[in-house]
């Protein structure tokens, strides 16, 4: 009796690994967030397997079920649509419950999206938080965000592509236009894109002509971290703050304008320091 937990591709089926495979012929039963589309996982693997459902809607009626199979002596794999389960995913509280009642429970790694994201998109990588999906509640949004204003990590996010451009304007108005900002979407699939620019620009970039397409990592630099006591107009430190922000992605007059903005020195003093260094 035993949980795997099981990662799926995030678009290409090819990267299914030998041992999910294995381990899902193997389960007793497939616990799915949407079983047309494990179906369909299932189809390109040849495998023919009992599924049922676990979603968000239904995890408090499923998932004790689920557990009472295992403890009856079965084994089941708990699948998400892509990527691992339980990363902003329901998968979470059953997991959880299983710990709680001594079930064991067995990783078979996966692809993961904010981390393949994050590896693609040339944004600072040694110290990052992942932030999830933001609230629909305006308030709770809000609250989320104002923690995070000072937050020196890079930040990465979840976003569909219908909520996107909202998603943005917040993001915007809470940590700047020249923060720099990079879009992952379509991950592993066909069209698959990573851009790179401002808070400002990605604001701009998206209209009718431009909509959102496709599943978003939304991956957003950190406050640079300056002294407070050298930030007033003290040139050595705009500069630091500046080629902070440059390696960041910024180009150097955004990276000058934006470290003038927060130190008091002049844009154009910046400038020529960092294009002289």
């Amino acid at each position: 009796m035993k949980l795997y937990v099981v990662g799926t591709p995030l678009g290409n089926l090819s990267d299914w690994s030998p041992r999910a495979a294995e381990t899902l012929q193997q389960a007793d039963f497939i616990a799915a967030e949407d079983t047309r589309v494990t179906m369909k996982l299932l189809n390109f693997l040849g495998l023919k397997k009992p599924l049922v459902s676990y979603h968000e809607h239904n995890k408090h009626e499923s998932g004790p079920r689920i557990l009472s199979r295992i403890a009856a002596g079965e084994c089941c794999a708990l699948v998400t649509d892509a990527g691992m389960p339980a990363i902003s995913d329901p998968g979470e509280e059953l997991i959880r419950a299983a710990h709680e009642a001594h079930v064991a429970v067995e990783s078979v790694p996966g692809p993961t999206a904010f981390a393949t994201a994050l590896a693609v998109s040339g944004m600072p990588s040694k110290r990052f938080c992942f932030e999830g999906f933001l609230s629909q509640n305006k308030s709770e949004r809000r609250a989320h965000l104002d923690e995070l204003r000072t937050e020196t990590r890079t930040m990465l996010f979840y976003e569909a592509p219908h909520k996107l451009k909202k998603t943005l304007a917040d993001l915007c108005e809470v940590f700047g236009q020249e923060r720099p900002v990079a879009l992952v979407r379509e991950l592993a699939k066909l069209h698959e894109q990573t851009l790179r620019m401002t808070l400002g620009e990605a604001c701009d970039y998206y209209t009718e002509e431009t909509p959102p397409r496709g599943e978003f990592v939304i991956i957003v630099g950190g406050k640079p971290l300056q002294e407070e006591s050298q930030a007033s107009a003290d040139p050595n430190a705009a500069l630091a703050l500046a080629k902070q922000l440059q390696a960041q992605g910024l180009s150097a007059s955004a990276a000058a304008k934006e470290a003038a903005r927060q130190t008091g020195c002049k844009k154009g003093e910046i400038y020529k320091l960092l294009t002289e260094d």
